[in-house]
C-alpha cells in the first residue's frame, strides 16, 4: 500500500513539473515571437546607412543566417525528432513539405535580400508582397512553437536562427515598401502588423499540440525544411554573386561562424 501511495505521490509531482515547465515553454514561445515582430521594425535603419554601405554589411549578415539556418535544422531540429520517432517516412515527407511550402511561398514574395534602388513596383505587388510575408511569419510562429514544444533549448536555438534569418529580410521588405510608394510611417506600420502574424502561427502550434498528438513529430520536421530550403535556395546563391576572394572567405568565415553558434547551443540542451 505504500508503495502505491508512493509511485502515486512520484507521479503527481512528475506532473506537477510537465505542467510547469509546458507553460514555461508556452511563456517563451509567445516572448519569442513578439522580439521576432519587432525585428521588422529594423527597417527604420535603412536610411542610416548609405546603399553601398548597407549591402556590405547584409552580405556577411546573410552568410552568418544561412549558417544558423543550416546548423539549427541539422543540429537541433532534425536529431530531436529522430532520436524522439526515428528517420521515418512520415520524417522524409514533412522535410520535403516544408521545401515545397516555402517554394510556393517564395514565388508570392518574391523575396530578395538586396533590392535594387531603381526598382519600380506597382502597388498590386506591394499587396502581395505583404500577404506573402504576413503567412511567411505565421509559419515562422508554427516552427518556433514547435520547437519550444521540443524543449526550450531547441526553441531559443531555433528562434536565434528565425531572427538572424529576419533580420536581412526585414530591411529588404521595407525598402520594397517605400519603393512602391509608401511613406516611411506606413511602410513601417504594415511591416510590422505583417510580423505578427507569428504570433497567431505560435498560438496555433499551441493549440494543436493539445489536441494533435505527437505533433513535434510534424511540424519539427516541417520546420528543417523550410530552414532548409530558405539556406540552400534563397542565400547560398545570394552569396555566390560576391566572386572576390578575400570577401568569400569572410563569407564562408562567418557561414561556419553561424554554425558554430548553433553548436555552442548544444551545450544548453
Amino acid at each position: 500500500m505504500e508503495f502505491i501511495i508512493f509511485i502515486y505521490l512520484k507521479t503527481f509531482k512528475y506532473n506537477i513539473y510537465f505542467r510547469v515547465y509546458m507553460q514555461l515553454s508556452y511563456f517563451y514561445a509567445i516572448i519569442s515571437v513578439l522580439i521576432v515582430s519587432l525585428i521588422s521594425l529594423v527597417g527604420v535603419f535603412y536610411f542610416s546607412f548609405k546603399s553601398k554601405s548597407l549591402k556590405n554589411i547584409l552580405v556577411y549578415a546573410v552568410s552568418f543566417s544561412a549558417g544558423a539556418l543550416f546548423g539549427d535544422a541539422l543540429l537541433h531540429l532534425l536529431p530531436e525528432v529522430i532520436e524522439e520517432s526515428g528517420f521515418t517516412l512520415q520524417v522524409s515527407l514533412s522535410i520535403l513539405a516544408g521545401i515545397i511550402l516555402f517554394f510556393i511561398l517564395e514565388k508570392f514574395i518574391h523575396w530578395r535580400h538586396c533590392h535594387s534602388e531603381s526598382s519600380k513596383h506597382v502597388h498590386p505587388f506591394v499587396i502581395t508582397n505583404l500577404f506573402g510575408d504576413a503567412l511567411h511569419n505565421f509559419i515562422d510562429g508554427l516552427i518556433i512553437g514547435a520547437s519550444y514544444l521540443v524543449s526550450i533549448p531547441v526553441g531559443l536555438a531555433t528562434t536565434l536562427a528565425v531572427i538572424l534569418h529576419e533580420i536581412p529580410q526585414e530591411i529588404g521588405d521595407f525598402a520594397l515598401l517605400i519603393h512602391g510608394g509608401m511613406s516611411k510611417t506606413k511602410a513601417l506600420l504594415f511591416n510590422f502588423l505583417s510580423a505578427l502574424t507569428s504570433v497567431i502561427g505560435v498560438l496555433v502550434a499551441i493549440i494543436l499540440s493539445s489536441r494533435i498528438e505527437h505533433i513535434t513529430s510534424y511540424l519539427v520536421p516541417f520546420a528543417a525544411g523550410g530552414f532548409l530550403y530558405i539556406a540552400g535556395s534563397d542565400l547560398i546563391p545570394e552569396l555566390h554573386k560576391e566572386v572576390k576572394i578575400k570577401n568569400s572567405l569572410l563569407q564562408l568565415f562567418t557561414l561556419l561562424l553561424g554554425i558554430g553558434v548553433m553548436g555552442a547551443l548544444l551545450f544548453l540542451e
